[in-house]
């Protein structure tokens, strides 16, 4: 097969929602794109939206659908994080019926305790979208909005149906996607499916089974479990929660096979290592999809993949030294070990490990410098070349966005 991933070389510029009117999408619906795309369902009663965007979107969103019949009967939330649930409140209407999955409250939760963590964590890959809501706000009273979490209406288990003006919207729970509140949406007589984020942002990728962030982890037979389903409905057209929709009962059928296949597998052989006393390194080194499977890794990683189902099956103690039980960092002694072997030694070291084509290597000997003199210009020149040569093997949104900031900072008084 050819992998989905191939034919969409856009789909890895995510942008924030614009002043611009909704795109019609044919089958009564409507997107309006942002961070994460908020649709609006046709009814002879009004309209149901699907997924509200960031915060600050909302009232761009309202206005993308000025033209669509409303008011707004329902708005759907496909899962807990704020790109999906955030312009709730600007879009909803006296009446409107909110329908999160019940769990939505630990990610709610989750939001609110863990902000000062993860917004730091989050923002070096996102910084056009911070630019595009310091310009929105520039044109409205901040004061006007209203951050606060929107509650649900109605929640539901593990299944939801609701009728608006003749069209039937079913939700189904599939806690294999990107939170364990996330659902589909299904409307049964045009054979069409919204997965919001289910896949991950990037459709026909391998997903994040946890992201660099910092987030909680997804459990990889619930995500192929989740995909069975999306089997199961037999959709003509899916419709993610960013760029296009994908077309084509046989062609979503078979990407959506690759990808849960492509779980599998990698699930399987991690599991084998484990078994056989391999150590994690060695399995986040020899652990691929099959090739025959051709799917992406534009925003997911099989390495990480691999170290998020060894750790969730057997917890961080690795076994390889006592020093993992003690709350010591390893740098800990950077500076004794720079005393002894000189840092000039081994920066020379880190490049002639660069010179050989392993740049991870030479920021292991980097880092030991830098974290004993920050300010040694040949150790952080030698760094940054290392990120260099990493930043050229690679097209992932997370390790360009990464390794891009940390050039930045190398360079940075050099």
């Amino acid at each position: 097969m050819t992998g989905i991933h191939r034919e969409r070389p856009g789909a890895a510029d995510l942008a924030a929602a614009s002043d611009t009117p909704a795109t019609p999408l044919g089958d009564g619906i409507w997107m309006s794109p942002g961070v994460s795309n908020s649709y609006a369902v046709g009814t002879d009663d009004g309209r149901v939206l699907i997924n509200s965007g960031i915060i600050f979107e909302g009232a761009l969103h309202r206005k993308a659908f000025a033209e669509v019949p409303g008011p707004t009967r329902a708005i759907l939330i496909s899962q807990g994080h704020a790109d999906h649930w955030g312009g709730v409140t600007s879009l909803r209407d006296a009446g409107t019926d909110v329908v999160m999955h019940r769990n939505y409250r630990y990610w709610r939760d989750d939001n609110e305790r863990l902000m000062g963590y993860r917004v730091p964590k989050t923002s070096f890959a996102f910084g056009k979208f911070s630019d595009a809501v310091m310009e929105h706000f520039k044109t409205i009273d901040p004061a006007t909005i209203d951050f606060s979490f929107p509650e649900p209406t109605t929640t539901f288990d593990r299944h939801h149906e609701l009728t608006v003006g003749g069209r039937t919207f079913e939700l189904t729970w599939t806690p294999g996607g990107e939170t364990t509140d996330a659902a589909v949406v299904w409307l049964p007589q045009d054979r069409i499916l919204f997965s919001g984020n289910l896949f991950g942002p990037l459709f026909g990728h391998v997903p994040n089974l946890m992201t660099i962030r910092g987030d909680r982890y997804r459990d990889p037979a619930l995500y192929i479990e989740a995909l069975n389903a999306v089997l199961a409905y037999g959709p003509r057209r899916l419709i993610t929660g960013h760029f296009d929709p994908i077309e084509g009962a046989d062609r979503i059928a078979e990407e959506v096979t690759a990808m849960r296949d492509a779980m599998q597998a990698v699930h399987d052989r991690t599991i084998e290592l484990m078994n056989s006393g391999a150590d994690l390194y060695t399995a986040m080194r020899e652990v691929q999809v099959p090739e025959h499977l051709d799917i992406g890794e534009g925003y997911g990683q099989t390495s990480w993949n691999v170290r998020a189902i060894w750790e969730m099956y057997a917890g961080w103690f690795q076994h390889r030294s006592t020093t993992e039980l003690y709350g010591v960092a390893p740098n800990s002694v950077a500076a004794d070990v720079v005393n002894v072997a000189g840092a000039d030694a081994l920066v020379q070291a880190a490049r002639e490990r660069l010179a050989g084509g392993q740049p991870v290597e030479a920021l292991h000997l980097t880092d030991l410098v830098l974290t004993a003199e920050p300010a040694h210009a040949g150790a952080r020149a030698a760094a940054a070349d290392a990120h260099e040569a990493l930043l050229d093997r690679t097209d992932n949104f997370w390790k360009k966005a990464w390794l891009t900031k940390s050039i930045n900072e190398l360079r940075t008084n050099e």
